[in-house]
């Protein structure tokens, strides 16, 4: 259940905050999840040129994207992502990996991610926009907020202004981690918290995100901020709504972490995915996908409740592949 009254849902700043940008701007995986939302918000705001960094450059591009400029995200050639970013005003990152696989890994995306930085500094980038996670932690036992912390450190220390962003868990569009929760509750009878799932969550709208990031960007000097939405909930809460938002009688029970792992990893085994890692569900029980902020300090303004509703009839209808977006157009 959310722990703020649903009317608090504004942060002023921001609605008085300029979302007119020209330049040019650069941006990594415009077709992909995040970078498709923030590409579409670049163009409707005014910039002259926008240009993305993509792993699959032979893409349909959608129509609001057909101005869009395409380079590859090739790590191996540093002068060519140079030549990319040269007279960019702006680059966002939403570069990142989000768990560890044969194809790829979390070392290597720090050093990729190293590899982005060290262009944008030789191309003259006057900002960077860096999406990071929250309560990242050089002595985290999880890699992922390990290195998403050795990357903040990185992007403070080299000299370029920055604005780095840390979201928790996002959602709208074609998110993973919601929709999949809606579909597996409208799939079993029954459904098996982590624990007692008392642990919290604080989901961000995905346009909410992009539009952080364009006002960031066009702020001077750096600064680190907790990208959040308005509600917060407990993991139970979070399914608990679901299940009354979507019409569904179902039994949330808690269960021994290792044995809802199992299940979860069941799920994925049965879909050709990956559906929940070992680190994520500790990560996820340990707070560290939740924040302090009240509602009026929250960077975000879209209730997940209300978006939920709003998409009662189709949220969950189908199980949202991450493997299939990594193998797609993906960031």
């Amino acid at each position: 259940m959310s722990a703020f009254p649903p009317s608090q849902t504004r942060n002023p700043a921001e609605d008085n905050a300029s979302l007119s940008a020209g330049g040019k701007h650069i941006l990594t995986g415009a077709f992909g999840y995040s970078g498709s939302y923030l590409a579409a918000l670049l163009f409707a705001s005014g910039a002259d040129q926008v240009h993305t960094l993509v792993n699959n450059t032979s893409v349909n591009i959608p129509p609001e994207l057909e101005n869009i400029h395409i380079h590859p995200l090739d790590f191996e050639n540093i002068s060519a992502l140079v030549k990319a970013m040269e007279g960019a005003d702006v680059f966002y990152n939403t570069y990142w990996v989000r768990f560890n696989h044969k194809d790829f890994n979390h070392a290597q995306a720090v050093k990729n991610t190293r590899i982005l930085f060290e262009a944008a500094k030789m191309a003259g980038v006057r900002k960077v926009v860096h999406i990071s996670i929250t309560n990242p932690s050089l002595k985290s036992p999880y890699e992922y907020f390990r290195g998403k912390a050795i990357l903040e450190e990185d992007l403070k220390n080299s000299g370029l202004a920055y604005s780095i962003l840390r979201p928790a868990v996002l959602f709208g569009g074609q998110d993973i981690l919601v929709n999949n929760i809606a579909w597996a509750l409208r799939t079993f009878p029954i459904f098996g918290v982590f624990g007692q799932g008392n642990y919290g969550i604080r989901p961000i709208y995905v346009r909410d995100l992009a539009r952080l990031m364009l006002i960031n960007g066009q702020k001077p000097g750096s600064n680190t901020i907790n990208a959040v939405g308005p509600e917060r909930y407990t993991y139970r809460g979070l399914c608990e709504m679901l299940v009354k938002t979507l019409g569904l009688k179902r039994i949330i029970f808690p269960c021994p972490a290792p044995l809802a792992y199992a299940l979860a990893k069941a799920i994925g085994i049965m879909q050709g995915d990956v559906f929940l890692t070992w680190p994520e569900i500790k990560a996820l029980m340990d707070g560290l996908l939740d924040t302090p902020e009240s509602p009026y300090q929250a960077t975000g303004r879209t209730l997940l409740s209300t978006w939920a509703e709003r998409r009662k009839d189709t949220l969950g209808r189908q199980y949202a592949s991450e493997l299939a977006r990594r193998r797609g157009p993906a960031e």
